[in-house]
């Protein structure tokens, strides 16, 4: 019964010897091929909360003065932070593109991505993109470079983007704002998940 709840925990939250252990096991490395040590570990995990807080990926610290991390934490280690194919941006979207699939698969919900659904000027976009005027302004010269200047249009003499751009520049250049959308989104079916009855950041007061 012991080995059957420690492979029931295990299947939920881990901890950081844990993950270290699976790590060695699976042969991944940092970025110079060295093996993970726990500094490496530790470093890593306090970068995936502060990118990710609203994931509530690891556990509070209290009684045993240790932290435990989900099963979906440590898939972030491996699929986005430890990886080496990709960027650190472009893997972490294209993470929570599959976590997001996963759920609504499971939920059996149908996909639907309405984000952008009105068109904005430079200082809606500035606002909606937290980035000053000129920034916005090149993102949209290369928008228009990318054969999408048909968007472009101008309203009350004031530059406004169509909400098809808004997406794509979303996508392409201000992709942290895409990953805050699917953030946002995936914490909106993980919600709907617990509801279902399925644990998500219950660590069974192990901590």
């Amino acid at each position: 019964m012991k080995v059957d709840s420690e492979q029931f925990f295990d299947s939920i939250f881990l901890s950081y010897n844990k993950i270290l252990e699976r790590l060695h096991v699976l042969g991944i490395t940092t970025k110079n091929g060295k093996e993970i040590s726990e500094l490496d570990l530790r470093r890593a995990i306090d970068i995936m909360v502060k990118k990710h807080p609203t994931c509530r990926w690891r556990s509070e610290k209290i009684r045993s003065r240790k932290y435990f991390v989900l099963i979906e934490g440590y898939y972030w280690l491996t699929q986005v932070y430890f990886q080496k194919e990709k960027s650190l941006i472009d893997a972490d979207i294209d993470f929570f593109k599959l976590r997001i699939k996963q759920y609504e698969e499971l939920l059996k919900i149908e996909h639907n991505e309405n984000w952008w659904n009105q068109d904005m000027d430079i200082k809606q976009l500035s606002i909606y993109f937290n980035r000053e005027d000129i920034t916005v302004r090149k993102a949209i010269k290369k928008m228009c470079n990318s054969g999408l200047e048909e968007y472009k249009f101008l309203v009350d003499n004031k530059v406004v983007i169509s909400s098809k751009c808004i997406e794509w520049i979303c996508k392409n250049i201000f992709k942290q704002k895409y990953i805050e959308l699917l953030e946002k989104y995936k914490m909106e079916l993980t919600e709907l998940y617990i509801e279902a009855g399925y644990p998500y950041d219950n660590f069974f007061h192990k901590n």
